[in-house]
């Protein structure tokens, strides 16, 4: 899937300055989300893949299915996308904008993993530890692993931190058996 993030690339860092020039960039976000989904749908995969179809066909589908939920600035570039036969990439193009959307708002998505659910107040105690140390606004989602035994691991893009039991039980068994 690096071809299709490379070939996406330009397309989102258009779309992001756009967003940003008409300080629009939480409604190019919802909108791009939601063409996301649409993009995704296996019907919808295959009106797309449909060569009896013009671009300009597959443009107007696919807004006619969107509705109300774009504005006629995200239609132009639906409409673009589809001239250069890219409409299939737009799941990849909605992912890069949040990332290059994170960047500017200096925030990060860091999902965690723990053995039983958090409350409250330790998952902003996480936060609070996690954007002081990544120096960034942290926005966290968790979810519930019973398998890790207990403790938690946090993922934040490319960075992992293993805390959990399980984890540890790994390393312990792989240094004695080393």
């Amino acid at each position: 899937m690096a071809e299709s993030i490379t070939i996406a690339r330009p397309y989102a860092k258009a779309a992001f300055q756009a967003a940003k020039d008409s300080q629009a960039l939480t409604e190019w976000s919802k909108m791009l989300g939601y063409a996301s989904v649409v993009a995704v749908d296996e019907n919808m995969e295959a009106v797309l893949d449909n060569p009896a179809l013009t671009s300009e066909q597959k443009a107007q589908f696919f807004i006619d299915v969107c509705g109300e939920n774009l504005t006629s600035e995200v239609k132009n570039f639906v409409f673009v996308l589809s001239e250069n036969n890219r409409l299939s990439l737009v799941s990849d193009i909605a992912e890069l904008f949040e990332s290059y959307k994170a960047q500017l708002e200096h925030s990060l998505d860091v999902t965690i993993e723990s053995a039983f659910e958090l409350s409250n107040a330790q998952s902003e105690k996480l936060a609070q530890a996690l954007s002081k140390k990544l120096d960034r606004k942290v926005v966290i989602a968790s979810t519930v692993n019973q398998a890790l035994i207990g403790g938690v691991i946090i993922r934040a893009n490319d960075l992992v931190i293993d805390a959990s039991v399980r984890g540890k039980i790994a390393k312990l068994a792989e240094a004695i058996s080393a």
